[in-house]
């Protein structure tokens, strides 16, 4: 058995590895940030990933599914309650919907919307691949949540500094309770791939799963931009 490296030099790999990989770099995330796109890019890029946040839960609880360790499977369980939601407090999917309505897109048409082709063919892959793969790779899907905090700081500044006669100041409550949220959550997620990992092979395994997921999310980004910059850009 291949021995793993230790527990400092994995986290900075992962860090390391999966941040040259991260979507903040893809051009369309780029032409947010500078102010560049249109009404219609905005809201079609709101629409679109919005295909991607609904089925978050889904992803997660087919790591439950998979996972056979109890203490594991109840503090997953935390992921699924904050994204959907519980009783009056509302979750993730509902706050989407809301920063949707704060950029003028009514309820009705951001659930009745068809995300693209090849936005729905990439989700569909990432929840076959976790559906299909030992819970600690589908734990590692998650790890990007990791440099999800200061993704959303440019994004809050990007929408308020250049997007501001679009998006109602409401709209950045739901980025704002996500920072804290992202930042627990690729705690949980890294103290468990540490721990229960226990093999170099584990550890491959484990890169290889999170730029999986990178790379489903750069292809929803590829997605978009096609359509709306490069084929339909008003």
């Amino acid at each position: 058995m291949a021995y793993k490296i230790t527990k400092d030099k994995f986290i900075k790999l992962v860090k390391t590895e999966g941040k040259k990989r991260y979507h903040d770099k893809h051009p369309f995330n780029s032409l947010l940030y500078s102010g560049k796109l249109t009404e219609h890019q905005l809201h079609g890029w709101i629409i679109n990933w919005f295909y991607y946040q609904k089925n978050i839960s889904r992803r997660d609880a087919s790591i439950i599914s998979n996972c056979p360790v109890s203490d594991v499977r109840r503090l997953w369980m935390n992921r699924i309650i904050n994204h959907d939601g519980y009783g009056e407090v509302e979750g993730g999917i509902e706050g989407w919907i809301r920063f949707a309505e704060s950029a003028g897109i009514e309820r009705d048409v951001l659930l009745s919307s068809e995300c693209l082709p090849g936005v729905k063919l990439a989700v569909d892959s990432l929840l076959s691949f976790v559906k299909n793969c030992n819970w600690l790779d589908g734990v590692a899907t998650s790890l990007g949540q990791i440099f999800l905090p200061a993704a959303i700081d440019k994004r809050i500044n990007a929408l308020s500094k250049h997007y501001s006669d679009v998006v109602s100041p409401d709209g950045f409550r739901y980025f704002m309770s996500l920072m804290a949220q992202a930042k627990n959550d690729s705690n949980t997620s890294i103290n468990l791939i540490v721990k229960y990992s226990s093999s170099k092979q584990d550890e491959l395994s484990i890169l290889q799963s999170l730029f999986f997921a990178e790379d489903v999310v750069w292809t929803i980004l590829d997605s978009v931009y096609s359509h709306y910059v490069v084929q339909s850009p008003e």
